[in-house]
């Protein structure tokens, strides 16, 4: 028996304007809400438990130190790598300097909040 990634649970300073980048980056759509202000987003159907991750965006007024230990990758599933970067870009993505050379095949971003997360080049299937 093994275990898997149901859910990522990312504290944020804005919940509420980190699940509206995520859920149309990603296609996700709104889970559930909790009493603390944290929000839960993922796929429409199954959502929670499904193929892949949830993402929890909690509320946090802890300033970010240093860079993310952690960060998000994605795929492009219907487009390619450029014209899903200028999609992220027109969604307030940003780019982002973690010191990469220029050579890679990613794109280093920031969400709104300046989370770091990569594009990179390989196209997937939608699930």
């Amino acid at each position: 028996m093994v275990s898997r990634i149901s859910e990522l649970v990312i504290d944020r300073a804005d919940p509420e304007r980190l699940a509206a980048f995520w859920s149309e980056a990603l296609g996700y759509v709104e889970l559930s809400r909790e009493d603390d202000g944290s929000i839960e987003i993922g796929p429409a159907t199954p959502g929670f438990g499904g193929p892949q991750p949830t993402l929890v965006l909690s509320p946090s007024s802890d300033p970010r130190r240093g860079k993310l230990r952690l960060h998000i990758d994605v795929n492009p599933v219907d487009r390619d790598q450029d014209a899903e970067l200028e999609r992220l870009l027109a969604l307030g993505a940003r780019p982002a300097d973690v010191g990469q050379t220029g050579a890679e095949s990613w794109h280093t971003l920031a969400d709104p909040e300046g989370n770091e997360f990569c594009l990179l080049r390989t196209r997937l299937q939608p699930l």
